[in-house]
């Protein structure tokens, strides 16, 4: 039987790591877990040891790539054969799990990204023209490999992918990574699902932070893309 670890990055994510993780272990008890805590400054390391959640709890803030790069390292030392990253703030939904796992087995892809517009189109937003504008951007630096959810963090890798974003420099769970994979050769597929909004908490992407976000990306995937050296 085929082993899969769900990774919940989790920082600052008291208010919602319990009603995350319970609905994991009551509803989903087919996939192990484990919960990294990205040094949080607030109750997400009591909650989690209160309640006895599997946790990895890193004493300070290495940021999401930092955080996922701890959870592959879990999950190829345990020997699972994919891991899949749900974030901490009850956005993904376990229940698609499933799907990713069977469009993984069908297509012999590397990666399934949970998709919210897959089959959707995007509303019409200044988050969503950035995200198209980062979607054209892989689409021609890859030669045609169209994306519709380059920012969707819920993600299943096999255990190729769980090796190399587990101990390869420069491996963020981010879009320019995703172009950077699809020119190695590495197939990147999309399946459908809906996303919930996070209850409490706030996200780190504000105003701010999203413009720096996505000028990052865009020089990640424009620019220095073609100064790595290809896998």
């Amino acid at each position: 039987m085929n082993k899969v670890l769900i990774i919940i990055p989790a920082y600052n994510e008291a208010g919602n790591i319990e009603r995350v993780v319970d609905n994991i272990i009551t509803n989903f008890p087919q996939y192990d877990y484990v919960v990294v805590n990205d040094g949080s400054s607030d109750d997400t390391r009591k909650v989690c040891r209160r309640r006895g959640y599997n946790l990895l709890d890193l004493p300070i803030n290495v940021g999401l790539a930092g955080a996922i790069q701890s959870g592959m390292k879990y999950a190829n030392y345990y020997g699972y054969d994919y891991a899949i990253q749900l974030d901490g703030d009850g956005q993904h939904l376990p229940e698609y799990v499933e799907d990713m796992f069977k469009k993984m087995q069908k297509t012999d892809c590397d990666i399934v990204i949970g998709s919210r517009f897959k089959t959707e189109r995007k509303p019409f937003t200044m988050r969503m023209i950035g995200s198209q504008l980062l979607t054209y951007s892989i689409y021609i630096t890859t030669k045609g490999k169209y994306i519709g959810d380059v920012t969707s963090g819920m993600r299943l890798f096999n255990k190729s992918m769980i090796k190399r974003f587990g101990y390869k420099i420069n491996y963020g769970p981010e879009p320019d990574t995703l172009a950077y994979l699809i020119n190695c050769g590495v197939k990147v597929e999309e399946v459908q699902v809906q996303m919930q909004e996070r209850i409490a908490g706030t996200s780190y992407l504000n105003l701010g932070n999203s413009i720096k976000y996505m000028i990052q990306m865009f020089f990640g995937i424009l620019v220095f893309q073609w100064f790595r050296e290809r896998e």
